[in-house]
């Protein structure tokens, strides 16, 4: 397997992390699957925001983990879970990065969740 690049975030790509002071909601197929007042914003780039809640405020019973992985420069590989209630359209739907690189070390033991693969992320006062 060749040798993955690893890349530090700088002005040229930035990364930031910031506690979210709302409350975060991820609903589907009528089932709450997060709730927390803990997520982490991870702003990248010129990419959207992502909210990253943390394990313990998901219902890790409703996920399935799946054999996919992904790979970022600038926060490592990612693993993925499936939501089988949201059927074909929630495959992949949350992603981890379970061992980030020290740059982006704060979003471990944090899941995030793709907006369009699950009925709604939602943010309200905590």
């Amino acid at each position: 397997m060749p040798e993955r690049v690893i890349k530090i975030p700088g002005p040229d790509h930035p990364i930031s992390i910031t506690p979210n002071p709302n409350r975060v909601v991820v609903t589907l197929a009528g089932k709450v699957i997060a709730d927390t007042t803990h997520a982490l914003t991870l702003r990248e780039a010129s990419y959207p925001a992502v909210q990253y809640v943390p394990r313990e405020d998901v219902d890790m019973g409703a996920l399935s983990r799946t054999e996919s992985h992904t790979y970022c420069p600038y926060k490592g590989e990612a693993s993925y879970f499936s939501i089988p209630v949201g059927g074909t359209r929630s495959l992949d739907a949350v992603w981890s990065y379970e061992e980030p690189y020290d740059s982006v070390s704060a979003i471990k033991d944090h899941l995030a969740f793709y907006p369009d693969r699950v009925d709604a992320i939602e943010e309200g006062a905590a």
